[in-house]
């Protein structure tokens, strides 16, 4: 998975963006590693679901700042902010509804 990812990293510019994607998936699994090793597995399975709803939160998060500041040319702070309670009531509510 960390090379896929990094592959994919190589196709994006700017570099410092494309970083993301090859840092991202080695810190997710290295915290599941560890989790695993002082926790335990179902520990580390519910963990590893509500990374995957962060990042589909992140997701919608970056969809809605890149729709909001092309469709109406809000400055990038203004956008990324006000953006933030996309990210926070997705992931908060669908812990609320399944992982809870």
């Amino acid at each position: 998975m960390v090379a896929l990812f990094a592959s994919l990293a190589d196709l994006h510019k700017p570099k410092s963006f494309a970083g993301l994607f090859g840092a991202a998936p080695s810190v997710a699994l290295a915290t599941l590693g560890l989790t695993i090793y002082t926790d335990g597995k179902s520990y580390a399975a519910l963990e590893a679901r509500s990374m995957i709803v962060g990042a589909f939160g992140f997701f919608l998060y970056a969809c809605g700042c890149s729709y909001v500041m092309m469709r109406f040319k809000v400055p990038a702070i203004a956008a990324t902010t006000s953006m933030l309670s996309v990210w926070l009531i997705f992931s908060v509510g669908v812990w609320l509804l399944f992982l809870r």
